[in-house]
């Protein structure tokens, strides 16, 4: 399997490369040249595979030689050791609960399978591979956790200052070892443009190795396809439709489940629900594609003006309107609407819903269920990781389950930076 740039001005290179890379050359998102779909027999067969094989099955082709299968297997019976249960919320509605591992957010599979990777083909490497990377909110803790102790590898991660939640901050300030967390004056879009702009910096790529671990990274986006095998073997026997509704910030998430309909996945419909960050929404109203600043929610993790991954799910269409229009929707929905639907859940079904499954929940409302059709919304954290706007919304308190007790009295530890002057320097600092 060879990846090539979505730039289409730079190399083609197998797995390891753009593991390594994170991002092409001409600045471009690395993207495999075939997507081949699985055998029917896969899917008639699929409630009687266990997970592991589920994974390695749906991810081999991605991988091709450079892992070895025992290798492979075993970096997925690492990465899929907790559950990822679909809950039935009301009738036709369920969500696919990916809040189970060590920080308590989806991003802990794509982080763990990354870090895996990486630390196989960085073990007869000399030299270390500093990961970089933005996060909106919860990519942070994940990659934090999965990279801890790592040998060979340093990760630094910006953050923007005051917009994310004080536990996700305390997941990625908190850890120490490799891991170093650059407090950064702006929005999550100043963070992620700085580690673009980080990548294509010669003055610092001559000296070190960078990779990144957001979902621009191939290692850290295509295992995300998984969730939406996994919820399907759990649903099948339903015989209904299958419409999932993602919340949606960089849009890695929804585009790895196209991935997995690619791959022979039956779905009807895939859902963008995102909050007032609704950039792709309006281009799905005018076909015209406007970045913008991006605006802060308490659904952080989604606030992001300017997508990385919406490039990606253009090419799963071959960059043709009509055909995401026939498989793909977006609905953008406001903070009073989110707790409206929080309050909702709770009332009925008494399930405390994050206010990114809220969001995911009201995208399945927007679209309308029809008769013979499943809804599926992910839930993407744990509502703890929320726990004053949920707490305060709902009038309720939620415990603190174990993953998140152990950093709440852990000393905060980060640098503050302004510009990216202050972060090239602080990466050449490191780099000597």
């Amino acid at each position: 399997m060879q990846y090539y740039s979505l730039h289409h001005n730079a190399p083609n290179v197998p797995f390891s490369e753009a593991v390594i890379k994170g991002l092409a050359p001409d600045k471009g998102l690395y993207f495999p040249e075939k997507i081949s779909p699985l055998p029917t027999s896969f899917f008639d067969k699929i409630k009687s595979l266990d997970n592991i094989e589920i994974g390695y099955q749906a991810i081999k082709q991605f991988v091709g030689d450079q892992i070895p299968e025992p290798v492979l297997r075993d970096i997925l019976k690492d990465v899929l050791s907790f559950d990822f249960p679909v809950v039935e919320i009301e009738d036709s509605i369920g969500t696919l609960e990916l809040f189970h591992g060590p920080t308590m957010a989806f991003k802990d599979v794509g982080a763990r399978f990354m870090a895996r990777c990486l630390e196989y083909f960085n073990q007869t490497n000399e030299n270390k591979v500093t990961v970089l990377v933005a996060t909106s909110g919860d990519t942070g803790g994940a990659v934090a956790q999965g990279f801890l102790g790592v040998k060979g590898v340093d990760v630094v991660i910006l953050y923007p200052s005051g917009k994310v939640s004080d536990i996700q901050e305390r997941q990625l300030t908190t850890l120490g070892q490799n891991i170093t967390a650059l407090e950064v004056d702006g929005v999550f879009d100043d963070c992620q443009d700085m580690v673009k702009t980080a990548f294509l910096d010669t003055s610092i790529t001559d000296y070190m190795q960078l990779t990144s671990a957001n979902s621009i990274n191939v290692a850290r986006w295509l295992p995300q396809l998984l969730y939406f095998l996994f919820a399907y073997k759990q649903v099948k026997s339903k015989g209904k439709d299958i419409v999932f509704s993602v919340p949606s910030g960089n849009f890695g998430n929804i585009c790895a489940g196209i991935v997995a309909h690619k791959l022979g996945l039956p779905v009807k419909q895939f859902v963008a629900s995102t909050n007032i960050n609704d950039t792709v929404v309006k281009y799905m109203e005018t076909s015209t594609y406007t970045p913008k600043p991006s605006k802060a929610t308490i659904s952080n993790a989604m606030d992001v003006g300017n997508p990385s991954n919406f490039i990606r799910i253009q090419e799963l269409f071959d960059t043709n309107f009509e055909a995401l229009k026939s498989l793909f929707s977006a609905y953008s929905f406001d903070d009073d609407s989110t707790k409206e639907a929080m309050k909702k859940i709770y009332k009925q079904s008494n399930y405390i819903a994050d206010p990114h499954g809220a969001v995911g929940y009201l995208g399945l409302k927007k679209k309308g269920m029809q008769q013979n059709e499943y809804g599926i919304f992910l839930e993407t954290a744990h509502p703890v990781k929320f726990r004053d706007i949920v707490e305060e919304t709902l009038d309720t308190s939620i415990a603190i389950p174990d993953q998140i007790e152990k950093v709440m009295n852990k000393e905060k530890v980060s640098v503050k930076i302004k510009g990216y002057t202050e972060l090239k320097d602080f990466l050449l600092n490191i780099s000597k």
